[in-house]
């Protein structure tokens, strides 16, 4: 479990979070959402440890988290856009990050296989394809058997066997009772993979649903048209 309590940050003059409040739970897959600015990449960068909120609080696994990084080991993070040093081969981004994490061999490499990463071994990372960057990406996410999963527009530049795959997995892993947290601007991905929506605009949490409550509430057979005509007011 994840709660956020009154989460307050500001850039300057630029109110990012104003008084944001949320629950995220264990067993289900959490989108979240809104446009460009509305404070949703500072929230996840603030669960990341990578943003210090200015107040409020947050607590993970009952752990509420003050500058103390150790809950970190218990996440995994999958970026939009994969950045790991150039120069390095794909076997050894994989132990640089093993030898960083210090989690010796309790590994879950069923995406490695899956993804048939074996033959990109030996390969510089500067010379793969940006879907086999993703590739590498998403099994770092999910190497270390993480509680909590960060995915960022998991399935960009994924052919579709290995978006099946990786959606596969993301399923596997919520019935396993991980925490997922998704951001994806391909409602179609969410719908398929998200269990609720959270809505975020100017800061504060502008509707928190389900994705049934979201199509039925609304009368509308897609979750792009759902949070249309949501925004608009017509529901």
């Amino acid at each position: 479990m994840i709660t956020i309590t009154q989460l307050e940050k500001r850039f300057g003059r630029l109110h990012v979070l104003r008084g944001l409040d949320l629950e995220i739970r264990p067993n289900q897959v959490t989108a979240v959402l809104g446009p460009n600015g509305a404070g949703k990449t500072t929230l996840i960068k603030s669960l990341l440890g990578l943003v210090k909120a200015d107040s409020g609080s947050i607590t993970i696994a009952g752990q509420k988290i003050n500058g103390d990084a150790s809950y970190r080991s218990k996440i995994g993070y999958m970026p939009q856009n994969a950045r790991y040093p150039d120069n390095l081969s794909v076997e050894e981004i994989i132990e640089m990050v093993k030898d960083v994490r210090g989690t010796g061999d309790e590994t879950d490499e069923e995406l490695f296989h899956a993804f048939n990463l074996k033959t990109e071994m030996h390969k510089k990372f500067k010379t793969l394809s940006g879907g086999n960057r993703q590739k590498v990406s998403a099994v770092l996410a999910f190497l270390f058997r993480p509680d909590i999963i960060f995915l960022d527009e998991p399935s960009a530049g994924l052919d579709p066997v290995s978006s099946s795959c990786l959606k596969d997995k993301i399923a596997r892993e919520k019935e396993a009772g991980k925490t997922i947290i998704l951001t994806s601007h391909i409602m179609s991905e969410i719908q398929e993979l998200a269990d609720k929506v959270v809505y975020i605009l100017d800061g504060v949490i502008h509707f928190e649903m389900t994705v049934n409550q979201l199509l039925e509430t609304t009368g509308e057979r897609t979750l792009e048209r759902a949070i249309a005509r949501k925004m608009k007011g017509a529901a």
